[in-house]
């Protein structure tokens, strides 16, 4: 009898189209999940129920939320957090861990030429119109030197693993990657609730994340400061990644602060202090690049501060991320990525793009007119999954509208296949059970002058509806823990 009969996943209906991360092609437990598996299955349906009900209450008396914005109104909720942890195996990690290494330093050196000599242009590898029309790229940013030479300190890869079995990345986000608070969260949260289980399994721990985030900040200091003073900087309590922010300051000891709370003088940054001003050399910001000084960019910004970019200029403060690195996950920049590590670090990708139609192309525009209803549509600046259309999820008359959004902004959109997501059994609170749930994972890379991090288990995101296949929390997803074995 196929192991998927235990009461627990009698819910559990195996699909051999998509790769199933518990169940072999038989049905029977891999040999990675069976100590797991078993442990599991001495829990009573019921025993789950107030698992799941303990782990909701954690996540609420901590704050864990987020905000989804729709039509009408913003709601806040609490992230939703599975039980059943994702396990992924030390080799498999290994490669991985290369292969998000390898893009974020391409990306980091892409960024550079693109605001220094822009050699990459002038040979024709990447066109100069993708560049110059991309709503991220910053003309005030051509000639600077951030500290360290780094641009993308934090960088979150987005991957997913395929029917294949083979891991492949869906994008690169190197604006303000966000996501991390709840990987630490969700680790804390399943060893409360099952900590029996979590002591069969030898994972490296993500709770390293917040000093090793603190040392790549005082890594880019700038010139002439030797114990640098490090805040975050948030948009407020109203952001949708609020939680995250303020978890973020605190695992590393550092201040929160608002952009009111900070100030310019002399081409310095200050912080008010109620013992007087106290200068801040390196600013970890959860702002988005035209919000961050009205003087310089959007006049009526009142999240940011007057004069914060002329001192990022003169390096007297370090921004992380470097304004401008939006240009490098513009989603058709992405389409370009096997071109640009092969460019600056001459090697091979570790890891494959999934095949990417770019509507500026006339070609590959007419292909994806023509074939909606098998490719997923998704824009090239947003995130958390808006925007996003699924093909075979779309009405006749839907197709036709998005033929038309296509056809007025090709620039705006990129095509990729319908890939198979990977499966997890997830704890579905409807049919009290765990049922197969799509996923995808988010890494975490850190750059640093002479460090780099990769944390050790990522954010594994699952979409909760059946037959989902975007996972983001703002479009209804949630979140697993992630073991990654030693």
């Amino acid at each position: 009898m196929p192991e998927t009969q235990h009461p627990i996943f009698s819910s559990y209906q195996k699909d051999n189209r998509f790769y199933d991360e518990i169940f072999d092609q038989e049905g029977n437990v891999k040999e990675m999940y069976k100590t797991l598996f078993d442990l599991y299955s001495g829990h009573s349906v019921q025993d789950f129920a107030k698992l799941n009900d303990k782990a909701k209450a954690s996540f609420f008396n901590q704050g864990i939320t987020f905000q989804v914005y729709g039509e009408q109104e913003i709601k806040e909720k609490i992230f939703p957090f599975d039980l059943f942890p994702r396990i992924i195996a030390p080799e498999e990690w290994e490669h991985i861990e290369r292969g998000v290494l390898q893009r974020s330093k391409a990306l980091n050196l892409f960024l550079w030429d693109l605001y220094h000599d822009k050699k990459i242009i002038k040979q024709g590898i990447v066109p100069l119109d993708l560049i110059s029309s991309s709503v991220n790229f910053l003309d005030q940013m051509n000639g600077i030197d951030p500290p360290g030479g780094i641009y993308n300190h934090i960088s979150g890869t987005d991957l997913i693993k395929h029917s294949d079995g083979n891991y492949y990345v869906l994008e690169d986000n190197i604006r303000c990657p966000s996501g991390v608070s709840y990987v630490i969260c969700n680790r804390t949260a399943l060893k409360r609730a099952l900590f029996g289980v979590f002591n069969h399994y030898q994972a490296h721990t993500v709770t390293d994340y917040g000093e090793n985030l603190l040392q790549i900040l005082e890594s880019v200091k700038p010139n002439g400061v030797d114990e640098p003073n490090c805040v975050v900087i948030t948009p407020g309590v109203y952001n949708s990644a609020y939680y995250e922010h303020s978890y973020l300051a605190k695992s590393m000891g550092v201040e929160l602060v608002e952009g009111r709370d900070i100030f310019v003088e002399h081409d310095f940054v200050y912080m008010k202090t109620i013992s007087g001003p106290q200068k801040v050399d390196v600013i970890y910001r959860r702002i988005d690049d035209l919000f961050l000084d009205p003087l310089e960019f959007k006049p009526d910004s009142s999240l940011g501060v007057p004069g914060l970019f002329s001192a990022y200029k003169k390096g007297n403060v370090c921004l992380v991320n470097a304004p401008g690195t939006g240009v490098a996950d513009d989603k058709a920049i992405y389409t370009y990525m096997p071109e640009i590590i092969k460019y600056y670090l001459d090697e091979e990708p570790i890891l494959n793009n999934v095949h990417t139609y770019h509507c500026s192309r006339p070609d590959e525009l007419k292909y994806v007119l023509e074939n909606i209803d098998k490719l997923v549509i998704k824009p090239v600046d947003e995130a958390g999954g808006y925007g996003i259309s699924i093909g075979n999820k779309l009405t006749k008359e839907e197709i036709e509208k998005v033929k038309v959004t296509i056809q007025a902004h090709p620039r705006k959109y990129i095509a990729q296949p319908i890939m198979s997501l990977s499966v997890h059994a997830t704890y579905i609170e409807e049919t009290n059970s765990f049922e197969p749930r799509h996923v995808d994972l988010r890494t975490f890379t850190l750059l640093g002058k002479d460090k780099e991090f990769v944390l050790k288990g990522g954010l594994t995101r699952v979409a909760l509806q059946r037959g989902n296949l975007i996972v983001n929390s703002s479009q209804g997803g949630g979140s697993k823990d992630t073991w990654v074995l030693k």
